[in-house]
């Protein structure tokens, strides 16, 4: 996909070039000197004119008609180099690789050193233009009859720099791990329920572990029943589709300590039960196992970069259906760790599956928990759709999730869990909690309650029911499902300190 090299000629043959211009962007030196005296000084004028834009994103592009074997040159407006951010950047190549796809371009030649800047230095520029590529020309190709022309798209990516080759592939290896795992997150999201049942989700998750050499362990329902998963089992009363737990081990450490635990919420369709969703709300419910997609995506990222880490990734599996059989508002249900549940929503369903995923995952040795799940309507209330909501019951813990968070470009923002908080889940007259206090502070119940099963594990909530999916295109990506903490975990449990 990506090759390096430290020589560029304006005689060789390239079917189009990127190149990086800033407000200040220097002529005398480099590919774009070359490109200017290929044109008789061209790019110069052509900038002064402003017809070459330098603004950020900005995208323009000029066909060389034969004085160069470079047909076309696409310039990639940086605004001033100094300002510029890394996330500004992957969302510049984000934007450029787009044009070049729709184009229908299948050879793509890049400057690298033209994007790097002192604010983002080459391997960081390479990290950047690398996983943007694999963000931005994602596709899901969906269910519609397919025409027989094949579909052309960006094939190979030749990557241009005076700098070091070696290190400038590692890092376009690693930025390219990181936008495919989210990519992968993102087609489960996609695929409808039908096609995504738990039992699906279960065989995706057994390819994952035989490709990177993962221990993996399917619980049916069978095993759940022994192992007292009231809470799981609950849900999924009311569906002809089996649950399944879902449990994928890396050790990358001799001794298996120190476990990273990734809980993701894997509800393939959310009716909402008894306590069912309105007609328009229920539509787009196949998204509700995008936290479970995100911890998938994440140990793909994992598996191919093989960090020194312990991970346990845990994942409950099931829909949430309305039958005779179907759980109810009233009900008294007990959980793996023993404690009692009064069912108040049986719409508050996703909390009541991580219930049982934490207690298992600190059974097989969690010292640490994430929990990733759509949790709340509440959660887009309070932060909107480009926010994703955190609770934490550890400063030191939290503060590593949020440095990943802020490095992948994926922010979040902590609300608060208070004393009185926690009271408002265990607030039951007849049982230890209750699954759904009310509207008030609904994303801080949600994440209350998990933490009652959390106990004294080091943990952080991450409630993504507002930034899972996007109604609108971004230079890094399509509408639909956004993989979104798939990289922020994978980044986590990379630079993870005890």
């Amino acid at each position: 996909m990506f090759t390096v090299k430290n020589h560029w000629s304006a005689k060789e043959q390239h079917e189009c070039l990127l190149i990086g211009v800033t407000q200040h962007t220097s002529l005398e030196n480099g590919i774009i000197k070359e490109v200017n005296l290929a044109l008789n000084g061209q790019v110069s004028e052509l900038l002064k004119d402003g017809d070459i834009s330098t603004k950020k994103k900005a995208i323009s592009s000029i066909h060389t008609l034969g004085q160069s074997g470079t047909k076309r040159v696409i310039f990639v407006g940086l605004g001033k180099a100094k300002e510029l951010t890394f996330e500004e950047l992957k969302e510049a190549y984000g934007k450029a690789f787009s044009y070049v796809n729709k184009a229908k371009y299948q050879t793509v030649t890049v400057d690298l050193d033209s994007f790097s800047s002192e604010q983002v230095e080459v391997a960081d520029a390479a990290y950047a233009l690398s996983e943007a590529f694999a963000l931005a020309t994602y596709k899901f190709d969906g269910y519609k009859q397919k025409s027989n022309e094949p579909e052309k798209k960006i094939e190979d990516v030749t990557v241009i720099t005076a700098n070091d080759t070696d290190e400038v592939s590692a890092s376009l290896t690693v930025g390219y791990v990181y936008g495919k795992g989210t990519n992968s997150a993102r087609s489960l999201v996609n695929i409808p329920g039908n096609m995504l049942t738990a039992t699906e989700m279960a065989k995706y998750a057994v390819e994952l572990a035989e490709k990177y050499d993962f221990e993996v362990e399917i619980l049916e329902k069978e095993d759940m029943e022994k192992l007292g998963m009231g809470a799981f089992l609950a849900v999924n009363q009311g569906s002809v589709e089996p649950p399944k737990m879902i449990v994928l081990k890396y050790q990358g450490k001799d001794e298996w300590k120190d476990v990273i635990g990734l809980v993701g919420k894997g509800i393939t369709f959310d009716t909402g039960g008894y306590s069912i969703k309105p007609k328009d709300g229920i539509v787009g419910m196949k998204t509700d196992m995008g936290g479970a997609a995100a911890v998938l995506g994440a140990m793909e990222i994992i598996g191919e970069l093989k960090p020194e880490q312990n991970v346990v990734a845990v994942i409950p599996s099931t829909d949430n259906m309305v039958s005779g059989a179907a759980f109810k508002p009233d009900d008294v249900i007990t959980a793996m760790n023993g404690k009692t549940i009064e069912v108040l929503n049986t719409d508050a369903e996703g909390r009541l599956v991580l219930a049982d995923a934490m207690t298992y995952a600190k059974q097989h040795g969690a010292d640490y928990l994430v929990d990733v799940a759509t949790l709340t309507g509440g959660v887009i209330i309070a932060l909107g759709t480009e926010m994703t909501g955190a609770l934490t019951n550890n400063e030191s813990l939290f503060e590593q999730v949020l440095e990943a968070s802020v490095e992948a470009g994926e922010p979040m923002w902590r609300l608060p869990l208070t004393e009185k908080d926690k009271q408002r889940v265990r607030n039951s007259k007849i049982a230890d909690l209750n699954n759904s206090p009310g509207r008030e502070g609904h994303a801080i119940m949600g994440g209350a309650f998990i933490g009652e099963f959390a106990e004294g594990t080091p943990w952080v909530h991450l409630d993504i029911a507002g930034t899972a999916t996007t109604n609108k295109t971004s230079d890094l990506g399509p509408s639909g499902a956004t993989g979104v903490m798939t990289r922020t975990l994978a980044l986590f449990v990379e630079r993870f300190e005890v």
